[in-house]
Protein backbone atom coordinates (compact mmCIF):
# COMPACT_ATOMS: atom_id res chain seq x y z
CA UNK A 1 0.00 0.00 0.00
CA UNK A 2 1.38 3.40 -1.04
CA UNK A 3 1.55 6.22 1.39
CA UNK A 4 -1.17 8.11 0.07
CA UNK A 5 -3.21 5.62 0.53
CA UNK A 6 -2.21 4.14 3.77
CA UNK A 7 -3.39 8.33 4.82
CA UNK A 8 -6.52 8.18 2.80
CA UNK A 9 -7.45 5.22 5.54
CA UNK A 10 -6.91 7.14 8.22
CA UNK A 11 -9.07 9.79 7.23
CA UNK A 12 -11.71 7.28 6.65
CA UNK A 13 -11.31 7.27 3.08
CA UNK A 14 -11.40 4.20 0.66
CA UNK A 15 -8.55 4.05 -1.68
CA UNK A 16 -10.77 2.64 -4.38
CA UNK A 17 -13.69 0.47 -4.91
CA UNK A 18 -14.56 -3.16 -6.74
CA UNK A 19 -18.05 -1.76 -9.42
CA UNK A 20 -20.96 -3.65 -9.72
CA UNK A 21 -18.89 -5.94 -12.11
CA UNK A 22 -16.35 -6.71 -10.36
CA UNK A 23 -13.54 -4.14 -11.44
CA UNK A 24 -11.25 -2.85 -8.77
CA UNK A 25 -11.32 1.07 -9.88
CA UNK A 26 -8.19 2.79 -7.75
CA UNK A 27 -8.55 6.26 -6.94
CA UNK A 28 -6.43 8.95 -8.02
CA UNK A 29 -3.48 10.63 -6.31
CA UNK A 30 -4.54 13.83 -6.60
CA UNK A 31 -8.30 12.75 -5.43
CA UNK A 32 -7.18 11.21 -2.59
CA UNK A 33 -4.67 14.21 -1.43
CA UNK A 34 -7.49 16.70 -2.22
CA UNK A 35 -10.11 14.90 0.14
CA UNK A 36 -7.43 14.43 2.65
CA UNK A 37 -6.86 17.92 2.50
CA UNK A 38 -10.96 19.10 2.74
CA UNK A 39 -11.36 16.50 5.82
CA UNK A 40 -8.07 17.52 7.33
CA UNK A 41 -8.57 21.16 7.52
CA UNK A 42 -5.69 22.14 9.16
CA UNK A 43 -5.55 19.10 11.73
CA UNK A 44 -2.72 16.55 11.83
CA UNK A 45 -5.26 13.46 13.24
CA UNK A 46 -8.90 12.77 12.43
CA UNK A 47 -10.76 13.13 15.53
CA UNK A 48 -12.39 10.62 17.57
CA UNK A 49 -16.15 9.93 17.47
CA UNK A 50 -17.51 7.87 20.57
CA UNK A 51 -18.48 4.13 19.57
CA UNK A 52 -21.82 3.48 20.83
CA UNK A 53 -21.94 0.11 22.61
CA UNK A 54 -23.00 -3.10 20.52
CA UNK A 55 -26.12 -3.20 22.14
CA UNK A 56 -28.28 -0.28 21.05
CA UNK A 57 -29.49 1.77 24.12
CA UNK A 58 -32.24 3.07 22.76
CA UNK A 59 -34.19 2.44 19.48
CA UNK A 60 -35.94 4.60 17.00
CA UNK A 61 -40.17 5.37 17.50
CA UNK A 62 -41.85 2.58 16.57
CA UNK A 63 -45.09 3.56 15.79
CA UNK A 64 -48.41 2.00 17.75
CA UNK A 65 -47.54 -1.61 16.60
CA UNK A 66 -49.98 -1.81 13.88
CA UNK A 67 -50.22 -1.93 10.52
CA UNK A 68 -50.96 0.60 8.42
CA UNK A 69 -51.15 2.25 4.86
CA UNK A 70 -50.46 5.59 3.11
CA UNK A 71 -51.50 7.92 0.44
CA UNK A 72 -48.10 9.55 -1.09
CA UNK A 73 -48.61 12.60 -3.24
CA UNK A 74 -46.11 14.96 -4.83
CA UNK A 75 -47.53 18.00 -2.79
CA UNK A 76 -46.52 20.43 -6.35
CA UNK A 77 -49.22 17.44 -8.59
CA UNK A 78 -52.33 18.44 -6.60
CA UNK A 79 -54.73 20.03 -8.94
CA UNK A 80 -57.93 21.91 -7.30
CA UNK A 81 -60.17 24.79 -8.23
CA UNK A 82 -59.02 26.88 -5.65
CA UNK A 83 -54.96 27.09 -5.87
CA UNK A 84 -52.84 28.97 -7.63
CA UNK A 85 -51.51 26.29 -10.21
CA UNK A 86 -49.07 24.17 -8.10
CA UNK A 87 -50.58 21.76 -4.63
CA UNK A 88 -50.05 23.80 -1.84
CA UNK A 89 -50.86 23.15 2.05
CA UNK A 90 -54.86 23.79 2.11
CA UNK A 91 -54.75 21.31 -0.60
CA UNK A 92 -52.72 19.14 1.72
CA UNK A 93 -54.98 19.54 4.27
CA UNK A 94 -58.17 19.11 1.75
CA UNK A 95 -56.71 15.39 1.37
CA UNK A 96 -56.37 14.26 4.52
CA UNK A 97 -59.92 13.87 5.26
CA UNK A 98 -60.49 12.49 1.62
CA UNK A 99 -57.64 9.66 2.66
CA UNK A 100 -58.95 9.34 6.12
CA UNK A 101 -62.62 8.82 4.76
CA UNK A 102 -60.62 5.53 2.84
CA UNK A 103 -58.91 4.45 6.09
CA UNK A 104 -55.87 5.69 5.15
CA UNK A 105 -53.72 6.76 7.99
CA UNK A 106 -51.57 9.32 6.75
CA UNK A 107 -49.81 11.54 3.69
CA UNK A 108 -46.54 10.60 2.14
CA UNK A 109 -44.84 13.75 0.93
CA UNK A 110 -41.67 14.81 -1.33
CA UNK A 111 -39.25 16.64 0.38
CA UNK A 112 -40.65 20.15 1.19
CA UNK A 113 -37.36 21.81 1.56
CA UNK A 114 -36.69 25.40 0.28
CA UNK A 115 -35.57 25.65 -3.33
CA UNK A 116 -34.81 28.06 -5.47
CA UNK A 117 -37.94 30.45 -6.52
CA UNK A 118 -36.41 32.63 -9.12
CA UNK A 119 -34.90 29.93 -11.06
CA UNK A 120 -37.95 27.67 -12.16
CA UNK A 121 -35.65 25.04 -14.17
CA UNK A 122 -34.39 23.72 -10.33
CA UNK A 123 -37.54 22.23 -9.65
CA UNK A 124 -36.01 18.80 -8.31
CA UNK A 125 -36.90 19.06 -4.47
CA UNK A 126 -34.13 16.65 -3.87
CA UNK A 127 -31.58 19.58 -4.69
CA UNK A 128 -32.52 21.86 -2.07
CA UNK A 129 -31.31 25.27 -1.07
CA UNK A 130 -31.92 24.82 2.32
CA UNK A 131 -33.16 21.44 4.09
CA UNK A 132 -33.49 23.31 7.50
CA UNK A 133 -36.92 25.92 6.08
CA UNK A 134 -39.97 25.11 3.77
CA UNK A 135 -40.68 26.09 0.11
CA UNK A 136 -42.53 29.06 0.56
CA UNK A 137 -44.29 27.89 -2.58
CA UNK A 138 -46.62 25.29 -1.20
CA UNK A 139 -47.77 28.75 1.26
CA UNK A 140 -51.25 28.78 -0.06
CA UNK A 141 -51.61 33.10 0.43
CA UNK A 142 -55.34 33.21 -0.21
CA UNK A 143 -55.10 31.47 3.63
CA UNK A 144 -52.70 34.21 4.98
CA UNK A 145 -54.66 36.44 7.28
CA UNK A 146 -52.96 39.79 5.64
CA UNK A 147 -53.33 38.67 2.04
CA UNK A 148 -55.88 41.73 0.69
CA UNK A 149 -57.72 39.10 -1.74
CA UNK A 150 -57.02 38.60 -5.73
CA UNK A 151 -59.36 40.92 -7.22
CA UNK A 152 -57.02 43.83 -4.64
CA UNK A 153 -53.50 42.37 -5.76
CA UNK A 154 -55.12 42.17 -9.47
CA UNK A 155 -53.92 38.73 -10.25
CA UNK A 156 -57.29 37.30 -10.84
CA UNK A 157 -56.30 36.54 -14.63
CA UNK A 158 -53.09 35.17 -13.90
CA UNK A 159 -54.05 32.48 -11.20
CA UNK A 160 -56.92 31.85 -13.51
CA UNK A 161 -54.26 30.95 -16.75
CA UNK A 162 -52.05 29.01 -13.94
CA UNK A 163 -54.73 27.10 -12.74
CA UNK A 164 -55.15 25.50 -16.06
CA UNK A 165 -51.75 24.98 -17.24
CA UNK A 166 -50.99 21.07 -17.85
CA UNK A 167 -47.54 21.09 -15.88
CA UNK A 168 -46.57 23.59 -13.45
CA UNK A 169 -45.62 27.08 -14.24
CA UNK A 170 -42.89 27.23 -11.52
CA UNK A 171 -41.80 30.78 -12.34
CA UNK A 172 -45.36 31.79 -13.20
CA UNK A 173 -46.20 30.83 -9.74
CA UNK A 174 -43.28 32.17 -8.15
CA UNK A 175 -44.11 35.39 -9.62
CA UNK A 176 -47.91 35.59 -8.47
CA UNK A 177 -47.17 34.51 -5.28
CA UNK A 178 -44.36 36.63 -4.36
CA UNK A 179 -46.18 39.31 -5.17
CA UNK A 180 -49.29 38.22 -3.05
CA UNK A 181 -46.89 37.53 0.10
CA UNK A 182 -45.23 40.59 -0.46
CA UNK A 183 -48.79 42.29 0.02
CA UNK A 184 -49.50 40.25 2.88
CA UNK A 185 -46.05 41.47 4.19
CA UNK A 186 -46.50 44.89 3.81
CA UNK A 187 -49.91 44.56 5.93
CA UNK A 188 -48.34 42.34 8.62
CA UNK A 189 -45.18 45.07 8.77
CA UNK A 190 -47.19 47.55 9.76
CA UNK A 191 -48.56 45.91 12.57
CA UNK A 192 -47.83 46.39 16.35
CA UNK A 193 -48.80 44.58 19.44
CA UNK A 194 -51.31 41.57 18.12
CA UNK A 195 -51.39 38.17 18.90
CA UNK A 196 -49.94 37.84 15.24
CA UNK A 197 -46.74 40.04 15.93
CA UNK A 198 -46.17 38.36 19.04
CA UNK A 199 -46.42 34.46 17.03
CA UNK A 200 -44.12 35.64 14.50
CA UNK A 201 -41.55 36.98 17.27
CA UNK A 202 -41.93 33.38 19.51
CA UNK A 203 -41.67 31.81 15.83
CA UNK A 204 -38.37 33.68 15.39
CA UNK A 205 -37.00 33.23 18.95
CA UNK A 206 -38.01 29.35 18.47
CA UNK A 207 -35.60 29.20 15.27
CA UNK A 208 -33.00 31.15 16.43
CA UNK A 209 -29.66 32.02 14.36
CA UNK A 210 -30.35 29.45 11.46
CA UNK A 211 -33.95 31.35 10.74
CA UNK A 212 -31.26 34.53 10.35
CA UNK A 213 -28.72 33.31 8.31
CA UNK A 214 -30.97 31.90 6.20
CA UNK A 215 -33.22 35.08 5.72
CA UNK A 216 -29.99 37.26 5.10
CA UNK A 217 -28.87 34.39 2.56
CA UNK A 218 -32.00 34.84 0.62
CA UNK A 219 -31.61 38.54 0.26
CA UNK A 220 -27.43 38.49 0.25
CA UNK A 221 -27.88 35.98 -2.88
CA UNK A 222 -30.29 38.53 -4.63
CA UNK A 223 -27.80 41.34 -4.02
CA UNK A 224 -24.75 39.01 -5.42
CA UNK A 225 -26.53 37.70 -8.52
CA UNK A 226 -25.42 35.76 -10.20
CA UNK A 227 -22.05 35.29 -7.97
CA UNK A 228 -22.53 32.01 -6.13
CA UNK A 229 -21.48 32.74 -2.23
CA UNK A 230 -18.08 31.04 -2.82
CA UNK A 231 -17.32 34.47 -4.92
CA UNK A 232 -19.09 37.01 -2.19
CA UNK A 233 -16.49 39.77 -1.08
CA UNK A 234 -15.75 39.77 3.08
CA UNK A 235 -17.30 39.64 5.40
CA UNK A 236 -20.43 38.16 3.07
CA UNK A 237 -18.37 35.14 2.07
CA UNK A 238 -18.19 34.00 5.79
CA UNK A 239 -20.50 36.54 8.43
CA UNK A 240 -20.48 36.16 11.64
CA UNK A 241 -23.71 36.56 13.66
CA UNK A 242 -22.97 40.27 14.33
CA UNK A 243 -22.55 40.93 11.00
CA UNK A 244 -25.94 39.59 10.06
CA UNK A 245 -27.75 41.30 13.28
CA UNK A 246 -26.38 44.13 11.80
CA UNK A 247 -27.46 43.56 8.08
CA UNK A 248 -31.10 42.41 9.24
CA UNK A 249 -31.17 46.06 11.03
CA UNK A 250 -30.07 47.69 7.92
CA UNK A 251 -32.51 45.50 5.30
CA UNK A 252 -35.17 44.86 7.86
CA UNK A 253 -37.92 44.81 5.34
CA UNK A 254 -36.47 42.77 2.96
CA UNK A 255 -35.21 39.85 5.75
CA UNK A 256 -37.84 40.26 7.54
CA UNK A 257 -40.29 39.59 4.38
CA UNK A 258 -37.65 36.16 4.17
CA UNK A 259 -38.84 35.56 7.81
CA UNK A 260 -42.54 35.94 7.36
CA UNK A 261 -42.49 33.99 4.76
CA UNK A 262 -40.85 31.01 6.92
CA UNK A 263 -43.31 31.69 9.45
CA UNK A 264 -46.37 31.47 7.67
CA UNK A 265 -45.57 28.31 6.01
CA UNK A 266 -44.51 26.56 9.22
CA UNK A 267 -48.28 27.23 10.33
CA UNK A 268 -50.03 26.04 7.32
CA UNK A 269 -47.80 22.77 7.72
CA UNK A 270 -48.90 22.23 11.24
CA UNK A 271 -52.42 23.08 10.59
CA UNK A 272 -52.02 20.11 8.29
CA UNK A 273 -50.22 17.89 11.09
CA UNK A 274 -53.34 19.18 13.45
CA UNK A 275 -55.73 18.21 10.69
CA UNK A 276 -54.32 14.63 10.82
CA UNK A 277 -54.51 14.15 13.97
CA UNK A 278 -58.35 15.40 14.30
CA UNK A 279 -58.98 12.53 11.81
CA UNK A 280 -57.15 10.36 13.86
CA UNK A 281 -54.99 9.27 11.32
CA UNK A 282 -52.32 7.23 13.34
CA UNK A 283 -49.01 8.28 11.29
CA UNK A 284 -50.47 11.45 9.78
CA UNK A 285 -47.53 13.18 7.36
CA UNK A 286 -44.76 11.03 5.92
CA UNK A 287 -41.75 13.29 4.78
CA UNK A 288 -39.05 12.57 2.56
CA UNK A 289 -35.45 14.01 3.88
CA UNK A 290 -33.18 14.57 0.78
CA UNK A 291 -29.61 13.54 1.03
CA UNK A 292 -27.87 15.98 0.60
CA UNK A 293 -28.15 20.11 -0.32
CA UNK A 294 -27.08 22.35 -3.29
CA UNK A 295 -23.58 23.00 -3.13
CA UNK A 296 -24.50 27.08 -3.38
CA UNK A 297 -27.27 27.21 -1.35
CA UNK A 298 -28.32 28.72 2.45
CA UNK A 299 -27.36 25.05 4.67
CA UNK A 300 -23.98 25.09 2.61
CA UNK A 301 -22.90 28.93 3.42
CA UNK A 302 -24.60 28.75 6.60
CA UNK A 303 -22.44 25.91 7.96
CA UNK A 304 -19.19 25.74 5.71
CA UNK A 305 -17.81 23.96 8.69
CA UNK A 306 -20.13 21.18 8.59
CA UNK A 307 -20.90 21.01 4.78
CA UNK A 308 -17.93 19.48 2.17
CA UNK A 309 -19.17 22.17 -0.43
CA UNK A 310 -16.38 21.09 -2.97
CA UNK A 311 -17.22 17.39 -3.55
CA UNK A 312 -20.98 15.88 -4.89
CA UNK A 313 -22.45 12.93 -3.25
CA UNK A 314 -23.28 10.69 -6.31
CA UNK A 315 -22.51 6.75 -7.42
CA UNK A 316 -20.24 4.54 -8.77
CA UNK A 317 -20.77 2.66 -12.29
CA UNK A 318 -23.24 0.17 -12.65
CA UNK A 319 -25.12 -1.33 -15.46
CA UNK A 320 -27.47 1.27 -15.73
CA UNK A 321 -24.79 3.91 -15.56
CA UNK A 322 -21.58 3.27 -16.88
CA UNK A 323 -20.46 6.22 -16.44
CA UNK A 324 -20.75 7.02 -12.50
CA UNK A 325 -23.81 9.14 -11.25
CA UNK A 326 -22.71 12.98 -9.77
CA UNK A 327 -25.67 14.34 -8.07
CA UNK A 328 -24.68 18.07 -7.70
CA UNK A 329 -25.22 17.56 -3.84
CA UNK A 330 -22.90 18.73 -1.14
CA UNK A 331 -22.98 16.27 2.13
CA UNK A 332 -21.72 16.77 5.73
CA UNK A 333 -18.52 16.65 6.69
CA UNK A 334 -17.82 13.27 8.12
CA UNK A 335 -16.01 14.87 10.63
CA UNK A 336 -17.60 17.84 11.59
CA UNK A 337 -20.31 16.78 12.23
CA UNK A 338 -19.85 14.33 15.06
CA UNK A 339 -19.38 17.88 17.04
CA UNK A 340 -21.22 19.41 19.69
CA UNK A 341 -22.79 15.73 20.01
CA UNK A 342 -23.83 15.67 16.36
CA UNK A 343 -25.53 18.79 16.77
CA UNK A 344 -26.05 19.55 12.83
CA UNK A 345 -27.53 16.29 12.80
CA UNK A 346 -29.67 17.00 15.12
CA UNK A 347 -31.09 19.92 14.02
CA UNK A 348 -31.47 18.40 10.82
CA UNK A 349 -33.16 15.87 12.24
CA UNK A 350 -35.98 18.12 14.78
CA UNK A 351 -36.40 20.13 11.41
CA UNK A 352 -37.54 17.31 9.34
CA UNK A 353 -39.60 15.78 12.19
CA UNK A 354 -41.23 18.94 13.46
CA UNK A 355 -44.70 18.17 11.54
CA UNK A 356 -43.82 14.50 10.69
CA UNK A 357 -45.32 11.15 12.33
CA UNK A 358 -42.85 9.45 9.45
CA UNK A 359 -40.08 10.35 7.58
CA UNK A 360 -38.15 8.77 4.98
CA UNK A 361 -33.60 9.35 4.91
CA UNK A 362 -32.93 9.36 1.13
CA UNK A 363 -30.12 6.97 0.30
CA UNK A 364 -29.93 6.03 4.20
CA UNK A 365 -26.49 4.25 2.91
CA UNK A 366 -24.49 7.41 3.15
CA UNK A 367 -24.90 7.12 6.81
CA UNK A 368 -22.15 4.73 6.76
CA UNK A 369 -20.68 5.60 3.71
CA UNK A 370 -20.29 8.16 0.89
CA UNK A 371 -19.11 8.08 -3.04
CA UNK A 372 -17.98 11.87 -3.17
CA UNK A 373 -17.02 13.11 -6.54
CA UNK A 374 -14.38 16.06 -6.72
CA UNK A 375 -16.21 19.48 -8.21
CA UNK A 376 -14.62 18.93 -12.25
CA UNK A 377 -13.76 15.05 -12.25
CA UNK A 378 -15.71 12.88 -13.79
CA UNK A 379 -18.38 11.16 -11.71
CA UNK A 380 -16.08 7.15 -12.33
CA UNK A 381 -13.41 9.42 -10.27
CA UNK A 382 -15.01 9.08 -7.19
CA UNK A 383 -14.03 7.62 -3.78
CA UNK A 384 -16.10 6.17 -0.79
CA UNK A 385 -15.62 8.15 2.49
CA UNK A 386 -16.69 6.72 5.62
CA UNK A 387 -18.83 8.29 8.10
CA UNK A 388 -19.51 7.38 11.77
CA UNK A 389 -22.37 4.67 11.26
CA UNK A 390 -23.37 3.90 14.47
CA UNK A 391 -23.25 7.44 16.39
CA UNK A 392 -25.24 8.72 13.92
CA UNK A 393 -27.83 6.28 14.03
CA UNK A 394 -28.14 7.22 17.62
CA UNK A 395 -28.74 10.52 17.19
CA UNK A 396 -31.36 9.43 14.71
CA UNK A 397 -33.05 7.24 17.27
CA UNK A 398 -32.64 9.92 20.02
CA UNK A 399 -34.60 12.69 17.83
CA UNK A 400 -37.17 9.72 16.43
CA UNK A 401 -38.24 9.01 20.08
CA UNK A 402 -38.12 12.49 21.45
CA UNK A 403 -40.33 13.47 18.62
CA UNK A 404 -42.22 10.47 18.33
CA UNK A 405 -41.78 10.03 14.63
CA UNK A 406 -40.83 6.67 13.05
CA UNK A 407 -38.02 6.61 10.80
CA UNK A 408 -37.45 4.56 7.24
CA UNK A 409 -34.12 4.20 5.60
CA UNK A 410 -34.46 4.45 1.86
CA UNK A 411 -31.98 1.64 1.50
CA UNK A 412 -31.77 0.72 -2.34
CA UNK A 413 -28.79 -0.36 -4.39
CA UNK A 414 -26.04 -2.28 -3.11
CA UNK A 415 -26.05 -2.62 0.47
CA UNK A 416 -23.32 -3.57 2.61
CA UNK A 417 -22.74 -6.60 4.20
CA UNK A 418 -24.69 -6.35 7.64
CA UNK A 419 -26.17 -2.68 6.93
CA UNK A 420 -29.21 -3.60 7.38
CA UNK A 421 -29.22 -5.93 10.79
CA UNK A 422 -27.16 -2.50 12.20
CA UNK A 423 -29.91 -0.55 10.79
CA UNK A 424 -32.24 -2.81 12.28
CA UNK A 425 -30.68 -2.95 15.66
CA UNK A 426 -31.51 1.00 16.22
CA UNK A 427 -34.98 1.15 15.09
CA UNK A 428 -35.13 2.38 11.61
CA UNK A 429 -37.04 0.45 9.25
CA UNK A 430 -35.87 -1.10 5.73
CA UNK A 431 -37.84 0.63 1.90
CA UNK A 432 -39.17 -2.42 0.12
CA UNK A 433 -39.79 -1.63 -3.72
CA UNK A 434 -41.83 -4.00 -5.45
CA UNK A 435 -40.65 -4.10 -9.09
CA UNK A 436 -37.25 -4.61 -7.17
CA UNK A 437 -38.67 -7.72 -4.88
CA UNK A 438 -37.86 -10.53 -7.33
CA UNK A 439 -36.81 -13.94 -7.24
CA UNK A 440 -35.07 -16.07 -9.69
CA UNK A 441 -36.91 -15.69 -13.27
CA UNK A 442 -38.04 -12.46 -12.55
CA UNK A 443 -40.52 -13.54 -10.03
CA UNK A 444 -42.33 -11.67 -7.61
CA UNK A 445 -41.35 -12.26 -3.87
CA UNK A 446 -44.73 -12.84 -1.87
CA UNK A 447 -46.21 -10.65 0.14
CA UNK A 448 -45.27 -12.90 3.53
CA UNK A 449 -41.37 -12.56 2.35
CA UNK A 450 -41.81 -8.91 3.31
CA UNK A 451 -39.96 -7.70 6.76
CA UNK A 452 -42.25 -6.29 9.24
CA UNK A 453 -40.27 -3.64 9.94
CA UNK A 454 -40.68 -2.10 6.73
CA UNK A 455 -41.82 0.18 4.76
CA UNK A 456 -43.24 -1.76 1.33
CA UNK A 457 -44.43 0.23 -2.04
CA UNK A 458 -44.80 -0.55 -5.85
CA UNK A 459 -42.29 1.53 -7.24
CA UNK A 460 -40.91 4.91 -6.32
CA UNK A 461 -40.50 8.80 -7.80
CA UNK A 462 -37.50 7.89 -10.16
CA UNK A 463 -39.61 4.64 -11.70
CA UNK A 464 -42.77 4.01 -14.11
CA UNK A 465 -45.91 4.44 -12.71
CA UNK A 466 -47.49 1.21 -12.45
CA UNK A 467 -49.71 1.77 -15.79
CA UNK A 468 -47.24 2.98 -17.68
CA UNK A 469 -44.90 -0.25 -16.30
CA UNK A 470 -47.46 -2.51 -17.20
CA UNK A 471 -48.25 -0.94 -20.63
CA UNK A 472 -44.47 -0.69 -21.59
CA UNK A 473 -44.80 3.12 -21.98
CA UNK A 474 -41.61 4.25 -19.96
CA UNK A 475 -39.40 1.88 -21.84
CA UNK A 476 -40.65 3.54 -25.28
CA UNK A 477 -40.44 7.33 -23.39
CA UNK A 478 -36.59 6.56 -22.78
CA UNK A 479 -36.19 5.15 -26.04
CA UNK A 480 -37.29 8.32 -27.45
CA UNK A 481 -34.83 10.34 -25.22
CA UNK A 482 -32.18 8.23 -26.39
CA UNK A 483 -31.79 6.62 -23.21
CA UNK A 484 -31.12 2.80 -22.67
CA UNK A 485 -33.86 1.49 -20.46
CA UNK A 486 -31.99 -1.22 -19.90
CA UNK A 487 -34.77 -4.09 -20.19
CA UNK A 488 -35.80 -5.35 -23.23
CA UNK A 489 -39.31 -5.55 -24.61
CA UNK A 490 -39.79 -9.11 -24.10
CA UNK A 491 -37.92 -9.00 -20.63
CA UNK A 492 -40.78 -6.47 -19.64
CA UNK A 493 -43.41 -9.03 -21.22
CA UNK A 494 -41.87 -11.85 -18.84
CA UNK A 495 -41.86 -9.27 -15.78
CA UNK A 496 -45.30 -8.36 -16.28
CA UNK A 497 -46.99 -11.67 -17.13
CA UNK A 498 -45.14 -12.81 -13.27
CA UNK A 499 -46.48 -10.03 -11.74
CA UNK A 500 -50.24 -11.17 -12.77
CA UNK A 501 -49.83 -14.74 -12.04
CA UNK A 502 -48.50 -13.18 -8.13
CA UNK A 503 -51.66 -11.39 -8.23
CA UNK A 504 -53.98 -13.58 -9.35
CA UNK A 505 -52.47 -16.58 -6.75
CA UNK A 506 -52.25 -13.47 -3.89
CA UNK A 507 -55.44 -11.54 -5.11
CA UNK A 508 -58.09 -13.23 -7.08
CA UNK A 509 -61.25 -11.11 -6.48
CA UNK A 510 -59.11 -8.17 -8.72
CA UNK A 511 -58.85 -7.99 -11.98
CA UNK A 512 -54.78 -8.43 -12.52
CA UNK A 513 -54.59 -4.89 -14.24
CA UNK A 514 -56.50 -3.24 -11.69
CA UNK A 515 -54.21 -1.57 -8.87
CA UNK A 516 -56.46 -2.10 -5.96
CA UNK A 517 -54.78 -5.72 -6.13
CA UNK A 518 -51.26 -4.21 -5.80
CA UNK A 519 -53.09 -2.65 -2.50
CA UNK A 520 -54.21 -5.73 -1.53
CA UNK A 521 -51.24 -8.20 -2.01
CA UNK A 522 -48.96 -5.51 -0.66
CA UNK A 523 -51.78 -4.80 2.29
CA UNK A 524 -51.61 -8.64 3.31
CA UNK A 525 -48.07 -8.63 4.23
CA UNK A 526 -46.25 -7.92 7.56
CA UNK A 527 -44.84 -4.42 6.38
CA UNK A 528 -45.68 -1.98 8.99
CA UNK A 529 -46.56 0.35 6.52
CA UNK A 530 -47.57 0.21 2.87
CA UNK A 531 -47.87 4.06 0.80
CA UNK A 532 -49.31 4.12 -2.62
CA UNK A 533 -49.38 6.50 -4.81
CA UNK A 534 -51.69 8.93 -5.39
CA UNK A 535 -50.37 8.63 -9.34
CA UNK A 536 -51.52 5.31 -9.20
CA UNK A 537 -54.98 5.21 -7.59
CA UNK A 538 -55.79 7.92 -10.63
CA UNK A 539 -53.98 5.59 -13.37
CA UNK A 540 -51.41 8.13 -14.26
CA UNK A 541 -49.33 7.12 -17.25
CA UNK A 542 -46.36 9.20 -17.21
CA UNK A 543 -43.43 8.51 -14.30
CA UNK A 544 -42.74 11.42 -12.31
CA UNK A 545 -39.04 11.69 -12.89
CA UNK A 546 -36.57 9.94 -15.22
CA UNK A 547 -32.78 10.17 -14.06
CA UNK A 548 -30.60 11.49 -16.18
CA UNK A 549 -32.86 13.98 -17.85
CA UNK A 550 -33.29 17.57 -17.42
CA UNK A 551 -35.28 19.37 -19.56
CA UNK A 552 -35.58 16.04 -22.05
CA UNK A 553 -38.85 15.26 -19.55
CA UNK A 554 -41.03 17.16 -17.41
CA UNK A 555 -39.21 15.78 -14.06
CA UNK A 556 -41.22 17.14 -11.06
CA UNK A 557 -43.75 19.33 -13.35
CA UNK A 558 -46.83 17.34 -13.92
CA UNK A 559 -50.16 17.63 -12.07
CA UNK A 560 -52.20 15.21 -11.62
CA UNK A 561 -54.67 14.80 -14.19
CA UNK A 562 -57.39 14.12 -11.77
CA UNK A 563 -58.56 17.79 -9.60
CA UNK A 564 -58.83 16.76 -5.43
CA UNK A 565 -62.80 17.77 -5.60
CA UNK A 566 -63.24 14.47 -7.59
CA UNK A 567 -61.18 12.39 -5.39
CA UNK A 568 -64.17 11.80 -3.18
CA UNK A 569 -66.60 10.25 -5.50
CA UNK A 570 -63.40 8.34 -7.69
CA UNK A 571 -64.21 4.59 -7.51
CA UNK A 572 -60.83 3.17 -7.75
CA UNK A 573 -59.24 5.05 -4.90
CA UNK A 574 -62.50 3.64 -2.95
CA UNK A 575 -61.34 0.43 -4.23
CA UNK A 576 -58.00 0.55 -2.78
CA UNK A 577 -59.36 1.45 0.52
CA UNK A 578 -61.85 -1.55 1.12
CA UNK A 579 -58.55 -3.67 -0.97
CA UNK A 580 -56.73 -2.41 2.47
CA UNK A 581 -59.56 -2.93 4.73
CA UNK A 582 -59.94 -6.36 3.15
CA UNK A 583 -56.42 -7.09 4.30
CA UNK A 584 -56.24 -5.76 7.48
CA UNK A 585 -55.62 -2.20 7.07
CA UNK A 586 -57.67 0.21 7.85
CA UNK A 587 -58.57 3.28 10.55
Amino acid sequence: MSDIEEEARRWGIEPGYHDVFGHWHAADADTLRQLIDALAHGRSEPPKVETPPAKAPIRAWQGDGHRHWLVAVQLYSLRSQRNWGIGDFTDLANLIPLAAAQGASGIGLNPLHALFPEWPERASPYAPNSRLFLNPLYIDVGAVPEFPGLAAAGLESEITALRGTEFVDYAGVARAKLTGLRLAYERFSKTTGTQRRADFEAYRQEQGEPLLRFACFEVLRREFAPAPWPEWRSPWHTPDRSALEEYRRRHLAEVEFQEFLQFVADQQLAACKHAARAHRMPVGLYIDLAVGIDPHGADAWSRQDAVLSAFSVGAPPDEFNPAGQDWGLAPFHPLTVAENDFAPMRQLMDCTMRHAGAVRLDHVLGLKRVYLVPHGCKASDGVYVRFPFEPLLRVVAEESVKLRCSVIGEDLGTVPEGFRDTMAKWGLWTYRVMLFERESEARFRPPDWYPAEALATFNTHDLPSFRGWMQGHDLRVKRALGIDPGESDEARAWAQAKLRELLQQRAPDYAPDDFAAIAFVLGTSPCKLVSIPLDDVIGETEQINIPGTVDEHANWRRKLSLPLEALADHVPFRRVGEAFAKAGRSL
